[in-house]
């Protein structure tokens, strides 16, 4: 129930759809219950004309159920003495259209209301995703499958809309509904709608129990399908890999295995789901035969007192109480499997992210000391990466961090920009702790080339002026120059409007790389953050990228990490990690003089 009232929630914003709706359905109701009311006068006037009840005089004002029927008889009466039966039976059909006519009028009108309401508060629940996938930080996708993340998004959202938004007319106007008919049973007979009305809970209790199993299985089937999601999305990203090592069958066998518990699931859930409705309806029929048992009793012993049309006015209504009685049951079953998915969203929009601006965060315009590591420790859950880092970085130099594969380079690089936090010792920036400046400010200081080019499935101008909005041509242009990207990107069919396809798919991973320097270039930081930039490129790939990166880190605080060792020789200070420790600094002649690691992984590459 917590559930379906935060989901409501996302209603309040459009409150002002309410009143229009509620009106609307109001006057549904009331023509709805007119229209099943005429056909008493209609059987009455066609088969039994003598028996209409003559009202001669207009009756008195009075907001109640006799009036109406009274003012009806009035207009009937003096319409079947001035022109006759025939003349009233067409009377009545008429009415009877009319009546019909509005109230399926209104019934549209309330439902137009509702989808435009429906339609905002999905709109506002993807945008609330949206933005909190975008502002967790980047240790939450860590810890997460991306295909449970992927599948909230868009089948959670779409099962919330299909189930949970789209029952709103049930939850409100068919109540009204029920109520409007059940108004009308109690004013024809109340002792045998009493009678009646008995036998309903034991339809609630049977579709009660179907729905208790649904919920069950809809929290199973949506695990699954975020699992299956995960499959394809690993599947096409790791497409080389799988047909480079014969593997199709190896994925195939682990994705049916998925996939055939999930069918397994559903069918089970769906075989459920579709009891509800031919178990509504059988339930109804007996409670139908049920009510002219009763009927027949009463008739019998003279307690009834109905006419043969009062009593056929009587079982539509009746049927009209179950119809939307029987839409509320099977609404309710579909909403369980929303709510499943309801909480997986809000689990989502609920989730925190570790990484948190403070409240009395401290402005950072510009860059003007150093960059200072002081016994900088940070672990991994339970798994320490970096013990006691200390280092700086002075304002314009360039520091390398050099080690093997698992010594803490890359953790060092996404300290900086907070992407993770420490969890000891002090990161300073200007001499304040990191943490206290806005993430924002931080970030805008820092461009950061990694060795994977982040790019997006646009334009090459729109890559490169990616996060900058106001930019021109001509600096989108000159950033490229720079970056030595321009000569390829003016052959490229439609220049810098040529869309490069998913994650750049349509360029060389040196073409690539050098967009994301142009993007760094535009960007203009004072502090550059370069994480192995050339370490996965061909020779002369590496050269051009490497005159990008020189030209871009001209006075500029940067720290490199480097693979190849031949690109940080010039480095004002060079690091040796290992196993999360430093164990070397100093400058290229003084590491290779002491004969160390450092000495060691230089000779290696040189031999190599």
């Amino acid at each position: 129930m917590d559930t379906f009232k935060r989901l409501l929630a996302y209603a309040k914003p459009y409150r002002r759809f309410w009143p229009s709706y509620l009106t609307l359905s109001i006057l549904s109701v009331l023509f709805g219950v007119a229209n099943y009311a005429l056909i008493n006068p209609l059987l009455t006037v066609l088969f039994t004309p003598d028996d209409v009840q003559q009202v001669t005089v207009l009756p008195e004002f009075a907001f109640s159920v006799d009036y109406a029927n009274a003012l009806f008889q009035y207009y009937l009466t003096k319409v079947m003495l001035a022109k006759g039966v025939l003349r009233g039976l067409v009377f009545v059909c008429l009415i009877l259209i009319s009546a019909s006519f509005l109230s399926n009028l209104t019934r549209y009108l309330s439902q137009r209301v509702l989808v435009n309401m429906k339609t905002h508060i999905m709109k506002k629940l993807r945008h609330d995703l949206f933005v909190k996938v975008t502002g967790m930080d980047v240790g939450y996708y860590h810890s997460q499958r991306k295909g449970d993340i992927l599948s909230s998004i868009s089948n959670d959202v779409n099962e919330v809309q299909n189930s949970v938004a789209s029952s709103f007319h049930i939850i409100f106007r068919e109540p009204l509904l029920v109520l409007g008919f059940l108004v009308g049973l109690f004013y024809m007979s109340p002792q045998l709608t009493i009678v009646t009305l008995i036998t309903l809970p034991v339809s609630a209790l049977a579709i009660g129990g179907i729905t208790r199993k649904l919920k069950r299985k809809a929290v199973i089937t949506q695990t699954l399908l975020g699992r299956i999601i995960s499959q394809f999305e690993e599947a096409i990203s790791g497409i080389r890999i799988i047909k480079a090592f014969n593997a199709q069958g190896y994925v195939q066998d682990s994705f049916e295995n998925i996939n055939d518990e999930h069918k397994r699931v559903s069918r089970s859930m769906f075989s459920r789901q579709e009891l509800a409705s031919p178990l509504s309806e059988f339930l109804g029929i007996s409670v139908a035969a049920v009510v002219l048992f009763c009927g027949g009793v009463l008739q019998i012993n003279g307690q009834l007192n109905m006419t043969l049309p009062e009593f056929i006015v009587y079982i539509g209504f009746y049927w009209r109480v179950l119809e939307p009685a029987k839409a509320m049951a099977n609404a309710y079953a579909s909403i369980q499997r929303g709510l499943v998915s309801g909480r997986r969203v809000l689990a989502i929009l609920d989730q925190e992210s570790e990484i948190k601006d403070q409240k009395n965060a401290v402005a950072l315009t510009e860059f003007k000391d150093s960059i200072e590591f002081q016994n900088v420790s940070f672990r991994y859950e339970a798994e320490p990466v970096l013990k006691d880092i200390s280092f700086t970085i002075p304002k314009g130099k360039m520091v390398a961090l050099v080690g093997p594969s698992g010594a803490g380079k890359s953790t060092i690089a996404d300290l900086l920009p907070r992407f993770y936090d420490i969890t000891g010792g002090r990161l300073l920036l200007d001499g304040i702790e990191i943490d206290k400046y806005p993430l924002r400010d931080l970030i805008s200081q820092m461009g950061i080339v990694t060795q994977e080019a982040i790019l997006f499935n646009d334009t090459v101008h729109n890559n490169i002026a990616f996060g900058m909005p106001g930019v021109t041509r001509e600096d989108v242009i000159r950033a490229a120059k720079i970056a030595n990207a321009d000569e390829f990107i003016v052959q490229l069919e439609q220049g810098y409007d040529t869309n490069i396809g998913d994650r750049g798919a349509k360029l060389s991973g040196g073409q690539r790389q050098r967009l994301a320097i142009a993007r760094a270039v535009l960007k203009n930081p004072p502090i550059l953050i370069l994480d192995e930039a050339t370490s996965a490129l061909d020779t002369e790939s590496e050269r051009l990228v490497q005159d990008a990166l020189t030209t871009l880190m001209k006075n500029r605080t940067s720290l490199v990490i480097a693979h190849r060792l031949s690109t940080i020789q010039h480095a004002d200070e060079i690091i040796v990690l290992q196993k999360g420790e430093i164990v070397e600094r100093g400058n290229h002649e003084t590491l290779i003089q002491q004969g160390g690691l450092y000495s060691h992984l230089c000779y290696l590459q040189a031999f190599n």
